[in-house]
């Protein structure tokens, strides 16, 4: 079980930084997304503490940015205090405190993810199952009945399955109209339940580069056959779902342009073309609607984000270069010349080089 929560060890006995440290650190971390062309991001797992920082952050006007955080169902101090409370928006809709994040399996590179059958490269292992599929039935209804979107990692299809499953139970038991429950990252589904996510209406929520990073590796973990079923974005679509987009930083880098690149051209960066199932590509319509447009829907904000359009808020970037004629190869090296939240300049890119924007 160390395998995915070895870093647990760790906390335990590291204290955690200072109120002033962490600050400085949110602070750094938000001029860095700034500058790579996010106006805001969906964070998976947070804890009180971390929300703590925030607040005192929006409170001094030091958050230009957006934030639709995700509850850490590992914290039970952090549920115990939502569960009483209730979804929360701090400041103008800057925090956005109203979904929970569940952990079904591990991750694919560690060999933890949960399969059906067991890894080609490690015979016997069929990965971990984190939470057993009536533990997310039962969060799922306690969660939805308190307003909360849920969002549950699972990425082996074993995973996926049992994901869908507890899903499906808890609609069957509560069958809300309009759930949007999100399954974060959706990495290796089989044939059957592709389908399924359209019919429960559940959201997959996809990685495009952990495609582009995996696939030196992700063969041999997998074998052909579940190969088919991997970052099977053009599947997915072709039932009738839309993918919320992201880049799991700082697993991977945070530019949505190194996103939308491995969306569309299915290959790395540095171009080589491995001719991984370029069926599965996204059009550059699609790739920037998964982190825009899609993205707002994902998060249940649709009516204020996601596109230009009078009445929402102005949150925007000015780009290098065109992100639907440049030739496919600029895609990953587009940089944002301005970045804008709220109609506010956050981000400045000078000339001889990246700095930290200014507020103006």
């Amino acid at each position: 079980m160390l395998i995915d929560t070895a870093q647990q060890l760790l906390q335990r006995a590291e204290p955690r930084p200072s109120s002033e440290r962490f600050d400085q650190a949110v602070e750094e971390a938000i001029g860095e997304c700034l500058a790579a062309g996010l106006t805001g991001i969906h964070e998976m797992g947070v804890e009180l503490y971390v929300l703590a920082s925030y607040r005192r952050l929006v409170e001094r006007g030091r958050f230009p940015f957006r934030n639709y955080a995700a509850i850490a169902a590992r914290s039970a101090t952090t549920w115990t205090h939502y569960r009483e409370q209730g979804p929360e928006a701090i400041g103008d809709a800057r925090v956005v405190v109203r979904a929970l994040k569940l952990m079904a399996d591990g991750a694919l590179g560690s060999r933890g993810a949960a399969l059906h059958d067991s890894y080609c490269d490690d015979p016997g292992n069929a990965g971990l199952v984190l939470m057993p599929p009536e533990e997310i039935t039962r969060l799922t209804l306690e969660a939805a009945a308190r307003g909360f979107q849920v969002c549950v990692h699972a990425i082996g299809d074993r995973a996926n399955t049992l994901t869908l499953d507890a899903l499906e139970a808890a609609l069957e038991r509560a069958p809300w109209p309009d759930h949007r429950f999100r399954v974060e990252h959706a990495q290796v589904l089989t044939e059957r339940d592709i389908p399924r996510f359209h019919r429960l209406g559940a959201l997959p929520s996809m990685q495009a580069t952990h495609c582009t990073s995996d696939m030196e590796w992700a063969a041999e973990r997998l074998g052909p056959e579940r190969l088919q079923g991997a970052y099977a974005w053009r599947s997915l679509l072709a039932t009738g779902v839309v993918i919320a987009g992201g880049s799991d930083f700082p697993v991977e880098s945070p530019s949505p342009f190194h996103g939308i690149y491995a969306a569309v051209a299915r290959r790395p960066r540095s171009g080589e073309d491995r001719g991984w199932q370029p069926e599965q590509r996204m059009t550059r319509e699609e790739a920037v609607r998964s982190f825009t447009a899609w993205n707002a829907y994902a998060s249940r904000q649709e009516a204020l984000l996601g596109s230009l359009e009078p009445g929402k808020h102005a949150d925007l970037v000015v780009l290098s270069d065109d992100v639907f004629t440049c030739p496919e190869s600029r895609i990953p090296d587009i940089t944002p010349v301005l970045t804008l939240v709220a109609g506010e300049i956050v981000f400045r890119r000078p000339a001889s080089g990246v700095q930290p924007g200014v507020r103006e």
